[in-house]
């Protein structure tokens, strides 16, 4: 098979590779004279094109081809009508361009890819022209500079067109890695959809997924990934769920039950890619997709595949986003099956795992209270706050553990999170670079202060919450809500006797008098309260 690369490696042709020949050609000064043959009415020219093209499969001659000019008239030969013509040129410009993406960048400022799908749409029966485009396509859609050109052009109809007559793996594969970064751009991924590939993928799953060759293994996992790619773009997505009635969407709910592994993680894919808006979850939600889901998840758990864990929960934390699925999902039982994976020692499911969980609990004190008071699951949150390898399971460790205190309010859980270990990690969350994970470590703490200030004390002293706290309130790069909730926590923490000593010994009067002049009148006026209660107890 060819590669489809553009000119990834040197296009071959008839005519020998000769090294020696070439050196020859450039020491006589022959390169330069070649450009003046390049004319469209000389029947010279398509040999010409592909002594241009043997050459410059060496790569010490590809600076010397654009060096004597011949990038321009080579291009002017596309708007041949001679396919011989058309064939070499192309050959020659993919040869010089090879594996340069400056090169390429410069044929795509020149025009190069509309005439190359004008061409395609002529040429569509020459195989070897088609092949050629294919080839160039494949190369020039990896750089971002020829999405915006080839969205201009009707390149997503022309290649649903040629796939559509296609009955030869390795054609149908030459297309498929065209049209793979194609699609990386949402205005193509529309235009694809309306032209019709969607049916075209889903025929390819049809007639691959009980296949046991290895091609139709190939084809099935490319015609499933380019359809989970296409609903990554907002308005192909909704055109496809065309409100959880379009036929796209059922065929893809009958993927997630099936015998096939690929099917499975393509099925859960896009059920979190239709899961983008509120609306669409709740759709998904009441008409009990999270038991096709749940369903799934248990399958995996003794088959342990990795990727279709990861995606089903990727499809359940988007689905428990919208505050009214909430209470559903927990009522169909969604903390119990996900708690089962907390022995992963996956990061790409833990993380998924904790995110799902998060958003199962904001707002919904019953479950955070009884997941807060779940030994195992705060053990284990503990040690994944100390997986520094994997920061976005450190992150998500962190917040879901600061909010099963945040939403539970609860004596019980703030013991356990004391207990488990866990007040260390909060106080450093507090430091946290993304003032959203700082400001919910500062009420968490709050509220521990606030409910058992006395188990957490000695917490408290050990991770340095004070100095944490002076450092946060003294910053001046500080958002007025973590300065706000920072002068809460120091209130809080006034009760207890060396915490209180130690707030004496910082100076906090200073920081804090200071802050009754902020332009936020919240903390402003935090900070007068602060300062009186500091003054009383001093």
């Amino acid at each position: 098979m060819c590669s489809p690369k553009l000119w990834r490696k040197p296009l071959m042709g008839v005519v020998p590779t000769d090294t020696e020949a070439s050196v020859k050609i450039q020491e006589m000064g022959i390169l330069p004279l070649l450009s003046t043959l390049l004319n469209p009415q000389s029947s010279c020219t398509p040999k010409v094109a592909n002594i241009i093209a043997e050459v410059a499969k060496n790569e010490f001659m590809r600076t010397p081809c654009v060096e004597a000019g011949l990038i321009p008239p080579l291009i002017q030969l596309l708007n041949s009508t001679d396919q011989e013509i058309l064939l070499q040129t192309g050959r020659a410009l993919g040869n010089i361009c090879y594996d340069s993406h400056s090169l390429q960048g410069q044929l795509i400022s020149m025009g190069v890819i509309p005439t190359l799908v004008k061409l395609l749409g002529i040429h569509s029966h020459n195989a070897a022209l088609t092949e050629m485009c294919l080839i160039a396509f494949g190369n020039l859609a990896e750089l971002e500079s020829s999405k915006e050109q080839f969205a201009s052009t009707n390149i997503a109809e022309e290649l649903v067109r040629l796939f559509q007559k296609q009955v030869e793996h390795e054609k149908k594969e030459m297309i498929f890695e065209v049209l793979a970064p194609l699609a990386e751009n949402d205005a193509i991924k529309l235009q694809m959809v309306e032209a019709g590939l969607v049916e075209c993928l889903l025929e390819v799953v049809a007639q691959t997924v009980d296949g046991k060759r290895e091609e139709d293994v190939a084809q099935l996992k490319t015609a499933s990934d380019l359809m989970v790619l296409l609903l990554l773009g907002d308005e192909s997505m909704q055109k496809l769920f065309e409100g959880g009635k379009g036929s796209v969407f059922q065929r893809v709910l009958s993927w997630i039950p099936s015998h096939n592994h690929q099917l499975q993680l393509a099925g859960a894919l896009a059920i979190a890619n239709f899961a983008r808006n509120d609306g669409n979850c709740i759709h998904m939600v009441d008409t009990g997709i999270v038991q096709k889901l749940l369903e799934l998840l248990d399958r995996h758990i003794d088959e342990g595949n990795v990727t279709v864990q990861h995606a089903a929960l990727s499809a359940l934390r988007n689905l428990a986003i919208p505050v009214v699925n909430k209470s559903k999902m927990l009522s169909a039982g969604v903390a119990d099956v996900v708690l089962k994976f907390l022995q992963s020692e996956m990061p790409p499911v833990q993380f998924k795992l904790l995110g799902t969980l998060r958003m199962l609990i904001d707002t919904q004190v019953e479950a955070a209270d009884q997941l807060g008071t779940n030994g195992k699951l705060v053990e284990r949150l503990v040690e994944w706050c100390e997986a520094k390898d994997h920061a976005g399971v450190m992150g998500e460790s962190n917040r879901l553990l600061s909010a099963l205190i945040r939403h539970s309010k609860s004596k019980d859980v703030v013991r356990t999170v004391i207990q488990g270990g866990g007040v260390k990690h909060l106080v450093t969350m507090a430091t946290s670079e993304h003032m959203i994970m700082q400001n919910e470590a500062l009420v968490a703490l709050g509220l521990i202060a606030a409910l058992d200030l006395a188990a957490a004390e000695k917490d408290f002293e050990e991770a340095n919450l004070v100095a944490v706290l002076h450092k946060l309130l003294s910053d001046e790069r500080s958002a007025p809500e973590i300065k706000y909730n920072s002068m809460i926590l120091i209130c809080a923490v006034m009760g207890s006797e060396p915490l209180h000593k130690e707030i004496q010994s910082r100076a906090f009067i200073d920081v804090v008098s200071k802050l009754r002049s902020h332009e936020n009148k919240t903390v402003s006026h935090q900070a007068s309260l602060t300062e009186q209660r500091l003054t009383a107890q001093s």
